[in-house]
Order: structure tokens, then sequence, then C-alpha cells
């Protein structure tokens, strides 16, 4: 039995509608400066070392050193080499006869620089960051000690930005995983990577925040935030504690100005827990599956807190449950403002949206909701999210299409929709005018932000289906007969 709904749901409702890292050796120089002066006599003439060189303790206190650490850990740290070939596309199209007139070559070759990790010694398994090494047709891993060697792609999951590799050597080192989870702002750390091609490069700093997940441009995120450099090259290398743990992977950099323009203290790196989630998924199937409470949310705006009697504006507004979601065996409704999840403030929708793409499939979940004004806490099991749709399954009209969930650092640049992965030569969906890599925006059958909400909003079949789709910059719709 289904009750009136309130008057400050209804009000919801109709507005939704309206709507439609050097801090170790600045530490150790304090040490110097601090201890106590005149603990012990002067050397003799003949103790003191020779111009230039460094004494190896002052007043008796050993001068401290990462020395020790990185010999066990540099042998770890690997240079990443990936090439791809590219198309040459010239103005004569592929005449043979302008191509040698000019001497334009069919193709070229692409190469980037990264840095990786071995986490595996006997496996010879090394993680990296996808954006290394994505859409490679080849990748080269030197080691320490100067090997090179071809790498095996196992897979990569592009919404977390984590990559696994396998090489086949033998008397590897790998770094032992630390536990990330127990992480604090100011810790110490350092980072391991190729900047720019210059190998074996340490950089030392602290951990500056942790849980940073609003990077423009980047998936699903809770990054380490560390002002030790992390420059272009450095992606995929290590972020080590002092004892010489891997606590996380070196994904990126930021600056206004470019990631070119060099490091400006603010670096990120993706928690070792989460790259060894990931990888774990990859080894058991390629495949990176993700849970989902199955709802359709929009951030709390300042109409919408004062129309539910919130004292702030913040949180994540249910707007639709599916049937058979995660949310709706929680017993969500409509107008519920879910303000925190297992703990994590959820400030909006991309932050609850950002939440659960970092949890597996059937993670406990517990909500803390305010329902008409008042605090709820629900709890329920996430379920697995879809990955792809053919487009038959949904509507004969798409026959020959297939649809992609769209990748995050798309949804950060503002989009919301689904992504037309392929679409075959000749099929029904190519007479109609989808393209791959087409964006669709909303269908006639109502909008969505991802696969769940296209499938229910096709499902019905609708008399006339009618597609707004982005292709480029450009935007428009399709008919789809």
């Amino acid at each position: 039995m289904q009750h009136a709904p309130s008057t400050a749901r209804r009000t919801l409702l109709a507005l939704t509608a309206a709507a439609a890292f050097g801090g170790f050796a600045a530490t150790g120089l304090d040490l110097m400066l601090d201890a106590p002066a005149g603990a012990q006599p002067p050397p003799s003439t003949a103790t003191v070392p020779a111009a230039g060189a460094l004494p190896t303790a002052v007043n008796g206190v050993p001068v401290p050193s990462l020395a020790p650490m990185l010999k066990k850990v540099l042998p770890a740290v690997v240079s990443v080499t990936s090439k791809q070939r590219v198309r040459v596309n010239t103005p004569f199209g592929d005449d043979p006869v302008f191509r040698r007139m000019f001497g334009i070559p069919q193709e070229r070759i692409a190469q980037s620089l990264g840095s990786g990790v071995i986490i595996d010694a006997q496996r010879g398994l090394v993680l990296t960051n996808n954006h290394v090494i994505e859409n490679a047709d080849e990748v080269e891993v030197m080691l320490a000690d100067g090997r090179k060697l071809k790498a095996e792609f196992i897979g990569g999951d592009a919404d977390t930005d984590v990559a696994l590799m396998r090489i086949p050597a033998q008397d590897l080192t790998a770094i032992p995983m630390a536990n990330s989870d127990g992480l604090q702002v100011g810790d110490f750390v350092v980072a391991i990577g190729n900047p720019f091609g210059f190998s074996q490069t340490v950089t030392s700093g602290i951990v500056s925040a942790i849980g940073r997940n609003n990077l423009p441009g980047a998936g699903f995120q809770n990054f380490i935030q560390t002002d030790a450099s992390i420059n272009p090259g450095n992606s995929g290398g290590a972020l080590v504690n002092l004892n010489g743990q891997l606590i996380g992977i070196n994904t990126a950099s930021y600056n206004r100005q470019g990631s070119m323009a060099g490091n400006i203290g603010l670096g990120f790196a993706i928690p070792v827990n989460l790259a060894n989630n990931i990888k774990d998924q990859l080894l058991a199937g390629g495949v990176v599956r993700r849970g989902t409470l199955g709802i359709d949310t929009q951030d709390v705006d300042a109409k919408i807190a004062r129309a539910l009697g919130l004292g702030e504006t913040r949180g994540a507004v249910v707007t639709r449950i599916y049937p058979g979601s995660a949310g709706a065996a929680a017993g969500l409704k409509v107008g519920d403002v879910i303000l925190a999840a297992n703990g994590d403030h959820i400030d909006n929708a991309e932050a609850l949206r950002n939440f659960q793409g970092l949890q597996p499939v059937n993670a406990r979940v517990t909500l803390d909701v305010r329902r008409d004004g008042k605090p709820l806490q629900l709890a329920t099991s996430l379920r697995e999210a879809p990955k792809a749709l053919q487009g038959a399954q949904l509507d004969e009209r798409l026959g020959g299409a297939s649809f992609a969930e769209l990748p995050e650092s798309l949804r950060r640049q503002g989009l919301a929709g689904v992504l037309v992965e392929e679409v075959q030569r000749g099929s029904r969906a190519a007479q109609n005018g989808l393209q791959r890599g087409d964006v669709v925006l909303a269908s006639s059958g109502g909008n969505f932000s991802d696969l769940t909400g296209f499938r229910a909003a096709v499902s019905a079949q609708p008399q006339q289906l009618v597609l707004r789709v982005l292709r480029g910059r450009n935007s428009g719709q399709l008919v789809m007969r």
C-alpha cells in the first residue's frame, strides 16, 4: 500500500522536474639545529672530516639517511616504454604516388614513458598506471640492472587508472605492500620513478591529504596527496613509506599550466589497497566488477535544502530507484537525502557515485539518510553494475550497437549518459545514424545517467524512439526506425 507523498517530497519532485611531497631532509636539518650545543667536546683536528664531506653524526646523533631503505626498494621500480602504431593521415588519402612523392609514411610509432612497480617477484607481476600502457602495441620494461624485457599485458582499469603486466625474468625484487588505510596526514613518504626519462629518481615529502576525490579529468578517485615531486614519467612509479613498503602508485601531478610545467607540490597516488583490489580482479578474469546502489541522485541545492528542512546544503537526494536494485532492497525512497556512506561524507551526487565506483560487488554499505527531516540508517549489499549492453536486447531499432558506461573522466567534465562502444557496419543502428564514440544523453523514454537508467528508459519500447546524441562538440537528435 502506498501513502500519499509528503509536502516536502512533492516539493522535491517539482524542483527536480524543474531542474530536469624535501620534507625529510628539512626535518633532519631541524634535528641537527635543535641538538643541545656542547653536549660533547669539539672533535680534535684529526677527526674533522675533509672539506666538502658530510659528517656521519652530529653531537653523537647519527645523521638520518634514506639510503639503506632505498637500496632494497630501488631494484623493484622499473622504467616502462610503450609503443603504439598510429596511422598517418594525409590530404591525399592513401594514394601511394603522393605518399612516395612527399615521403609520407603509412604509419608512425608513438612512444610514451612511464614507471612501474614489481609487486610479485615469483610471477613477475608489475603494477603501473593504465594510461601509461593503454592501447599500446608493444610494452618494454627496463629493470634497475639494465635488463630490457617485453611485457605481457594482463589487464587494465581506466576508471581507477590501474594496469597489470607480467615480465618473464628471474632474480626479481618486489616491494612489500603496506596497509594504506593506516596512512595519516604528515607521514613521511618517498616517490620513486622515471620523471622525464631520468631513471631511478627519488623525491621525498609527506602525505599532504588522504581521500582526495575532486581532481578534474580523472576517474573514480581516492587519492593520496603528497608534496613529494611527481612529474611526467613518474606515472606508475612507487610511493613508499620509510620502511620501504609500497603505499601507493604515483599517478598524477596538478599544475594549472599543465603537467609539463613541472611540479608545484601537488602530487597524487592511488592507495595500494585499492590498486591491490584491482590487481586481484584483473588476475581472476581480466575484468573489474563494481557495485552499485541502482539509483539516480542529484545535488542538494539551496531550494531543495529548504524544502526538505535540511540544516546544510550538502548531500545527494534520491530522484529515482530502479526495481530489483540494492537501493530498493535497502528501503530507499525518492526524496531521501544520502549524507554519508560507511561513515564517508557524501557532499553531492558525484561523491556518491565515486564511493560506489570504488566498492566491489556485494560490498556491505551503511547509508546515513535524512527522510522527512529525520535521521535514518539503512544497510544493503551493492549489486553488480552492468558494463555493457547490446542494443538488440533493448530494442530492435538499436540492433548492431553496443553501449557501455561513460568513462568517469568524461563524467567529471559534466557529461551524463552512455557511450556507443561499437556499431556493426550495415546494422539497423548504423542505418539509423548511430556511430561509434557517440554519447547518448537522453531518449524519448526519459533522461538517464548510466546503463541502468538507459535500459529502463528504452525498456518500454516507445512507438517513436528518439535519441539525443553528442558527437564531438555537436549534439542533435536521431530517430531510430
